[in-house]
């Protein structure tokens, strides 16, 4: 297992926090859906892409500032949202909420998050985005919006490529629930991850926290994550539902899960003013394309009415760089900084930043590029 000096790109963040984790832990955040062709996909898509640099030009500072739902970010890079971070250290949210306002950068909280919006509010004045689903009971999704705006969001981000759960099959083979469900299948794999299981011992606070007071989820005990995700989803939801949301929001607005051109004019037309292209990481549907192949077709269609963000497959700086130079206005990040939170908690996410803004950095240097608004097709081939 390398130290965290000595991860020196996301992949060895990856194999730290593989030795530190649970299997089921684990595996719950590097798995897609299916054979996850599509997990792997979003990756390789990245190499499909070669920079174009132009040289001589001045380089001397660069210039990473990125204009983004209403707020200056100091990276084009922010935190995505990703549930139940607890799950994988004790840390949770807020280390990871402290390691984006350390970096200038937004972070988004998960619905399903096992810390509460007002918690997370409190522990930075940075710009925060909360994630939320059109749950079956309207009232809770009102309540979502009014707490959020009572903490001071930023941005609201409604997830729609989550009817139900995707076929997540390392999650039943290696027996994911939550909160964590000790068996014989998986008894050693916990027994050895001391540093995990000490921390589980002194700080048992596995809760979806922002729903418990409405929705027992587990209060029966055990329950797998897909059986939970497909109890509370609402699979009648509607544009409709998407613009009355819109319309309690009244705020920087961002849709989630979109890939198609009409899709995405769909939530121009509603009144979005972001979309998230993503694919939630190749967790739900096996076949879908990479997000960053669909920028250039999304952005043609829509010119410069919505803010669109890559969100899947990014795990360099080369890969943020190719994708603002195809279109989009931002990426956001999932797996990379939940190595890190996995590998040593708030400092593994600051390293996970830390290592992608100089990679970025690097990239516009070589590529010729002192600022990310000058990102362009004249850049990527």
């Amino acid at each position: 297992m390398p130290a965290l000096k000595n991860c020196f790109n996301i992949a060895d963040l990856r194999r730290r926090a593989k030795s530190k984790l649970p299997a089921p832990m684990f595996h719950y955040i590097d798995g897609g859906a299916d054979d996850e062709w599509t997990l792997r996909r979003n990756t390789a898509a990245f190499d499909d892409y070669q920079l174009l640099p132009n040289y001589l030009q001045p380089i001397a500072s660069i210039d990473l500032q990125t204009r983004l739902l209403g707020t200056t970010a100091e990276l084009p890079f922010f935190l995505a949202p990703t549930g139940m971070s607890r799950l994988f250290h004790h840390h949770k949210e807020l280390g990871a909420c402290r390691a984006a306002h350390k970096f200038g950068t937004l972070y988004s909280l998960s619905t399903l998050s096992t810390t509460s919006i007002e918690e997370v509010a409190a522990a930075t004045p940075g710009p925060k985005v909360f994630q939320i689903y059109i749950l079956k009971d309207r009232e809770l999704t009102r309540e979502f919006v009014q707490r959020c705006k009572t903490t001071g969001y930023q941005a609201l981000c409604l997830t729609v490529d989550t009817p139900l759960a995707g076929n997540r099959e390392r999650d039943l083979v290696h027996g994911m629930t939550m909160p964590p469900k000790f068996t014989a299948r998986n008894l050693v794999s916990y027994g050895s991850s001391f540093e995990w299981l000490f921390n589980l011992m002194r700080n048992p606070d596995f809760k979806l926290s922002n729903v418990t007071h409405r929705i027992d989820a587990l209060g029966a005990g055990a329950m797998g994550l897909i059986d939970y995700v497909n109890s509370q989803f609402d699979r009648s939801v509607t544009w409709d539902d998407a613009a009355w949301l819109v319309q309690q929001w009244q705020g920087p607005f961002i849709i989630k899960g979109l890939q198609s051109v009409a899709d995405v004019k769909r939530a121009r037309d509603i009144g979005a003013s972001a979309v998230m292209v993503s694919n939630h990481g190749g967790r739900q549907l096996e076949g879908t394309p990479a997000p960053v192949d669909c920028i250039p077709a999304l952005r043609d269609a829509v010119g410069d009415d919505l803010e669109l963000i890559v969100d899947g497959g990014i795990r360099r700086g080369t890969h943020i760089v190719k994708a603002l130079a195809l279109g989009a206005s931002a990426c956001s990040i999932g797996r990379p900084y939940l190595y890190g939170l996995a590998a040593a908690g708030q400092q593994g996410v600051e390293h996970a930043l830390g290592l992608l803004k100089t990679e970025v950095e690097r990239a516009m240097a070589l590529l010729g590029v002192n600022r990310v608004g000058a990102l362009g097709a004249e850049h990527i081939r």
